[in-house]
């Protein structure tokens, strides 16, 4: 045994549990926790420049790959609160972060100390666990605990609240007999799959709709060869994206009011059987139930018991980790195509191709000021198939979602419950941290980048690189376009005459110096023909000087994105002429393999 701080426990079970980065702001009530993180070694931290940010960086860190656990750390009071949001975030989505937090000391906690806050209480309702540990003696057992309820069922946050004396106090523990608590997932039965498939062999126009607890149980590779084996199309939802290849011949097309395809809710309203796995049947895919569910035959895995038949009850469901139930999918549907027993799908497969061939939505724009569409078209060409996006919410991240490629799992990145402004930044700084090597590519409107605008100097200070597409119309694009239901255009509008940036006439913000000025860069561009070099130079600089760098494209004031105003999949309104021919379908549609 060994004696240390609690403090000095608290790390090295981090580091036992796989932990090489932290992000946070240090503070006095968690001054000790960081004396510990600095003497033991072994894990980088990023300085935020907001605590919420923080939890937002930790975010993306924990999206990029499988396995890693974002961990945030702040003080008492005020640092927890700003991190609440993160935590929002990442319980909706069923992301891992831990949240650690200071605290007055425990003797003064209820006697209204500076900067002492109920914090676990405030944030019970948005975590898996939020504690207060008030004896050193369970530090150990309360850390061991937060990464197996992390990592077990659902995944999700976790925050642990640490007063300043606790941390303090030695306590015994031994860093080499520690050992991780085993994960729970629940698992289908063969039974249960059998079933399930019995059910889908009876339809005629079957699919599936993958959700992100596929690409959060690393079982997209499954998928696939499951929808391969069966020839069924498949839908993945926007946190499902990238769980099967944008160009594969069985990707049906998002669904939903907004972030969605036309094909995508035309071959869904065509369907009469949908197998959803790790999706929680999100009210912006589904719109009105009474559309979605009608004439359609149901089956829900889901690996949380209480989400099956909390939207809508399925015909059939199947409490199941989705790695667990696909490797049944596939041996049991491989053993009945190996028996002549699986039926043909190739004529409701290409029904499904066919819809996509013919109904796209048009991107190629010349128009000046220049029109967003143009701008997904040329991230399409420069940026490959390797490339992480990340956004958050907003015209800019409906219209990516309608009009960007995505073709591997955990390269769309972005907060598809919470939807907070000012996510992407700090985000995408916690993308590019936890893949050095990859191309970063984040997507913002002018409102959710100024929220956060902030931690572009982490990524400069750090040396960060990633390359940040903003889309400048200096209004509140989706709130304007919703408002329009009540006849009324009002606080929305963010244009104002920059004294300082003539240039802009009554654009406002002058981005480029705000970025340049917290030691980024920026390019500015006006013109749809510009866009295409600008992105190039971009990665070029990133790449080079190794800090964010930001290209500004000013657009037209007024663009309205297609989307049902009815919450009805059935009644999107397409706001654009389409094209004579696709504009932007990935340039080869994948040849199924056998």
């Amino acid at each position: 045994m060994a004696r240390m701080t609690a403090a000095r426990a608290a790390v090295e079970i981090l580091k036992c549990e796989g932990v090489t980065d932290a992000f946070g702001v240090p503070g006095a009530a968690i001054n000790p926790f960081y004396a510990a993180l600095k003497e033991s070694g072994g894990i980088h931290h990023t300085l935020a420049r907001h605590v919420e940010g923080a939890s937002h960086m930790a975010e993306g860190y924990t999206r990029t790959a499988p396995g890693n656990i974002g961990v945030c750390i702040g003080t008492s009071g005020p640092a927890g609160t700003d991190m609440i949001t993160g935590l929002y975030s990442a319980v909706g989505d069923s992301v891992p972060i831990l949240c650690i937090t200071g605290q007055a000391p425990t003797a003064v906690i209820h006697k209204e100390d500076f900067q002492a806050v109920d914090i676990a209480a405030v944030a019970r309702p948005v975590t898996k666990m939020a504690m207060t540990v008030l004896e050193a003696a369970q530090v150990p057992g309360v850390f061991q605990q937060a990464f197996h309820l992390m990592r077990s069922g659902r995944p999700g946050p976790v925050l642990i609240d640490l007063p300043v004396d606790v941390q303090q106090t030695e306590i015994e523990f031994d860093p080499g007999t520690y050992a991780p608590l085993p994960v729970h997932r629940p698992a289908a039965t063969r039974a249960q799959i059998e079933k399930a498939i019995g059910m889908l062999n009876a339809a005629e126009r079957p699919l599936i709709v993958a959700g992100g607890g596929i690409v959060n149980a690393d079982a997209c590779a499954l998928l696939v060869e499951f929808a391969e084996l069966t020839g069924i199309p498949v839908v993945p939802t926007l946190m499902g994206w990238g769980s099967i290849p944008d160009d594969h011949e069985l990707n049906a097309g998002m669904v939903g009011l907004q972030t969605a395809h036309r094909y995508g809710n035309a071959t869904f309203l065509e369907s009469d059987f949908v197998l959803g796995i790790g999706n929680r049947w999100a009210n912006r895919h589904t719109g009105r139930l009474d559309v979605y569910t009608r004439g359609r035959t149901f089956v829900h895995v889901d690996v949380d018991p209480t989400q099956i038949g909390r939207i809508f009850a399925p015909d059939y469901g199947i409490a199941s980790d989705a790695k667990a139930a696909l490797e049944l999918f596939v041996e049991v549907a491989g053993e009945l195509k190996a028996a002549g027993r699986l039926p043909g799908r190739g004529e409701w497969a290409a029904a499904a191709q066919e819809r996509r061939a013919r109904l796209q939505r048009r991107t190629h724009f010349d128009d000046v000021p220049i029109k967003p569409q143009r701008v997904y078209e040329e991230m399409n060409k420069a940026f490959g198939p390797g490339t992480r996006y990340v956004s958050t919410i907003g015209l800019s991240q409906i219209a990516g979602a309608q009009m960007l490629h995505v073709y591997r799992p955990r390269h769309w990145i972005n907060c598809g419950q919470a939807g907070p402004l000012g996510w992407t930044v700090p985000a995408a700084l916690g993308v590019a941290k936890a893949d050095p090597g990859a191309q970063v590519v984040a997507l913002s409107g002018d409102y959710d980048f100024q929220f956060m605008i902030e931690e572009l100097a982490v990524g400069a200070q750090h040396r960060i690189p990633y390359v940040h597409v903003l889309v400048n119309n200096s209004y509140l694009g989706l709130i304007r376009q919703a408002q329009q239901a009540f006849d009324i255009d009002f606080q929305v509008n963010l244009e104002f005459e920059n004294l300082n940036a003539p240039e802009l006439g009554v654009y406002g913000v002058d981005h480029v110096k705000v970025a340049e000025g917290l030691g980024c860069l920026a390019i500015r561009v006006t013109e749809p023909g510009e866009l295409g070099a600008a992105f190039e130079q971009a990665k070029k600089l990133a790449a080079e000087h190794r800090v964010p760098v930001v290209v500004e494209a000013i657009l037209e004031r007024v663009t309205n994105i297609a989307m049902s105003t009815t919450n009805d999949i059935g009644a999107v309104v397409e706001f654009e002429a389409l094209a004579t021919e696709p504009a932007h379908a990935p340039t080869a549609i994948r040849a199924l393999t056998s």
